[in-house]
């Protein structure tokens, strides 16, 4: 089934049924309704999240491209049953491992500490989040050792990232509740999404069916409602309802939803104003029609939020504490498959539209002009597959368009546009069109899986001609236990906007700039048993003309950040997952449910000069340590303890003109959790200890602990 279509979600702790493996032929290939980046060009690996509840997770929707079981056959089919998933363009039968993709199911999500999509991404150990304001209000996130432009995040299967700029791609229509998994796939993905998959992509999945669990007459129309109530410090409260209907055929879903948050934030401005403080609503709907011939799915959401920026952008030459910001944003689009035929058919076509207002003093533009910017985004994209003597092909093309308006970036405009609400007009703009093609074959000889691909993509708006960008991708199934994957794959990387045209008190940007490219080579192998998983994994990277903003202290005063092309940046990194589930383990009722350990190491080099100081991409994360323990109390009482540990490389410039290194932190999350059959009810810590020293950013303070009580009912109806 579709990310926009219902699935049966189940979340089966370290419980795979392992078969005899058969000779694998073509005519094997089959159409599983699974999921995990079906559009990826690759079989996935469902991989240990280092999140306290997180195990093997069956999933049972497809991310971007859908699939039927094909009934002629069947009993040739080679499944595991708890972790068969797809993730290619043309889908392939069975669950062996070519990349990495961590899940994050419903359950794990809902048992996490954390109050927005950012702070989960936190657990994952290949993942890099760097927090600017709490409670999602801005985060950069990136993926071993990118930056925030270089990973492509998508909403149903939908691009949303904004060529304007990455800073706020997280500002989400639907909330944190209504998602039904989160995937995370790590390394390039060129050959699939073109531009900005360059280090990763992480997709959110919704789905508009009701409860599965719930029994109801097959002509009946079912109704669920939830309604969610959440308060706790400095001032926060969050108000949310959902509500899903349709029919138990799966023929239709509907789903509705919306949510309230605001906080008065955890700082003050030199002058005693609040200047962390965060104001926001989201509404999402979303539906899925289904029959024999036809699958369509479509979604539509709004979001907007206001908050204090504090120091967020402040420099040594520019120290604001004062800042404020202004995003909204609508999202929309429509998804069809074809389900009979021999070659199947695939396609969407969306919009999203991003608006921001950038205050540098807040609500004084008389010190300095606001910053406007209105950015539509358009696309069409295609795909479809077919089988034939020597396996399956897949093929499809995407037109993206990019049309930016603002006040401050870009090129002058022939016609000016009106800013409303204001006395002011865009008068700079830039548009821009990216078109790829796409190609791809998998073959299934045995134990071993290959497929192969490659992208051609090229944009107006770049000095470049049509590139192509090809990968490989091989898993060799030892036994029914041990599992070897190995990969190379290159991706590309269009320059933001904001990178080329960005000019303000101490920023100069570079409208010239190249695009990134990145080549890299993954290998790995992966354990796993009903009580026991592990995996290992080694990377290299190869990026040249990476972007980052740097500044040259030895300039002095004269000082400003500049974004640049770095020549190349080479990083080795490696990870290692344990999951241990103690039920299973000791074969006896212990209080200790499960215990993950994940950690990741990296290492770039680089060109270094003890002058140059960066903001992104000699920056990044060489050491992380993650360790989620959950306890079962007594009966449906639950605890979850979360504790990270990082050790960021790089250095930044205070306040006072002194460059710092960064240090090393730890930090610790709780959550207890009371689960009945029609509610919930828990409280959460952030920041147990307290830690108020630790920085993501320089001269960007962080809370330290937050506490927060909360109440979820559902309606079954």
């Amino acid at each position: 089934m579709s990310a926009f279509s219902d699935f049966t979600h189940t979340t089966v702790m370290y419980k795979p049924v392992f078969q005899k493996r058969k000779p694998i032929v073509f005519r094997q290939f089959q159409r599983k309704g699974y999921s995990l980046f079906a559009c990826l060009g690759r079989e996935v690996l469902i991989s240990v999240l280092s999140v306290a509840t997180l195990s093997a997770t069956k999933a049972a929707g497809i991310s971007d491209e859908i699939w039927r079981t094909d009934t002629t056959k069947a009993a040739q089919e080679v499944l595991l049953d708890d972790v068969s998933v797809t993730g290619s363009r043309a889908p392939l039968t069975k669950s062996q491992a070519a990349r990495m993709v961590t899940v994050l199911s419903r359950e794990d999500i809902a048992q996490a500490p954390v109050r927005s999509v950012n702070d989960l991404l936190k657990y994952a150990i290949g993942v890099d989040v760097r927090q600017r304001g709490a409670l999602g209000t801005q985060t950069d996130i990136s993926i071993r050792g990118g930056t925030q432009e270089q990973i492509i995040i998508l909403l149903n299967g939908i691009n949303i990232c904004d060529p304007q700029t990455g800073h706020n791609v997280f500002d989400l229509p639907c909330d944190i509740n209504e998602i039904q998994r989160i995937e995370v796939l790590e390394g390039p993905a060129g050959r699939v999404y073109g531009t900005s998959s360059l280090v990763g992509a992480i997709n959110i999945v919704t789905s508009p069916k009701c409860n599965p669990s719930q029994t109801r007459s097959p002509k009946s129309i079912c109704r669920d409602i939830n309604v969610g109530l959440e308060t706790g410090s400095f001032g926060y409260l969050k108000l949310g309802f959902g509500v899903k209907c349709g029919l138990p055929s799966d023929d239709l879903g509907l789903s509705f939803s919306g949510n309230s948050i605001r906080s008065d934030g955890f700082s003050r401005s030199r002058d005693g104003h609040l200047n962390t403080d965060v104001n926001g609503m989201k509404a999402f709907h979303q539906g899925s029609y289904d029959n024999q011939s036809i699958r369509l799915g479509w979604h539509l959401g709004y979001s907007h939020k206001n908050w204090g920026s504090g120091t967020f952008y402040a420099t040594p030459t520019w120290q604001s504490d004062y800042q404020y910001e202004y995003t909204r944003k609508i999202f929309s689009a429509f998804q069809g498959e074809t389900k009979r035929g021999h070659m199947r058919l695939q396609s969407a076509i969306y919009w999203n539209q991003n608006k921001d207002e950038y205050q540098g003093y807040r609500g004084q533009p008389d010190i300095m002009k606001y910053n406007y910017n209105r950015c539509n985004v358009y696309g069409f994209k295609l795909n479809s597959y077919f089988d034939w003597k020597l396996g399956r092909t897949a093929f499809g093309a995407e037109v993206r368009i990019e049309d930016l308006v603002s006040s401050n970036l870009g090129e002058p405009l022939s016609k000016t546009y009106h800013i409303k609400g204001t006395d002011r007009d865009y008068d700079l703009g830039i548009n821009r069109t990216n078109i790829s093609a796409h190609l791809e074959h998998n073959i299934l000889l045995n134990r071993l899986t290959l497929s192969a691909g490659l992208v051609a993509t090229k944009s107006t708006k770049s000095d470049m001609d049509i590139s192509i960008y090809p990968g490989i991708d091989a898993s060799f199934r030892i036994d029914d236990k041990w599992k070897a994957f190995a990969s190379y794959n290159s991706s590309l990387r269009l320059p933001s906007f904001t990178e080329m045209y960005y000019k303000l008190k101490g920023y100069a940007a570079n409208p010239h700039l190249k695009p990134e490219e990145m080549q890299a080579l993954e290998a790995g192998v992966q354990f796993h048993s009903p009580a026991l998983q592990a995996k290992g994994t080694v990377w290299y990277h190869h990026g040249k003309n990476m972007i980052d903003w740097i500044m040259d202290t030895s300039l002095g005063d004269a000082a400003v950040w500049e974004s640049v092309n770095h020549t190349k940046i080479n990083s080795v990194g490696m990870e290692a997952d344990l999951g241990l589930d103690f039920k299973r383990l000791l074969n006896s009722r212990t209080p200790l449910n499960s215990l993950h350990c994940s950690y990741s190491y990296i290492n770039q080099e680089k060109d270094d000069r003890p002058d140059i100081v960066s903001q992104y991409a000699l920056e990044y994360l060489k050491h992380k340590l993650v360790v989620n323990a959950k306890f079962d109390i007594w009966r449906q009482l639950s605890l979850g303890l979360n504790f990270r540990w990082q050790d960021r490389t790089g250095s930044y410039t205070n306040f006072t003109g002194e460059v710092c290194d960064y240090k090393p932190y730890a930090l610790l999350d709780a959550r207890l959790n009371w689960t009945a059959e029609r509610y919930t009810l828990y409280t959460e810590v952030n920041n147990v200890l307290d830690n108020r020293s630790y920085v993501d950013f320089g001269n960007v303070p962080q809370p330290g602990a937050w506490f927060i009580i909360g109440a979820r009912w559902e309606f079954p109806l």
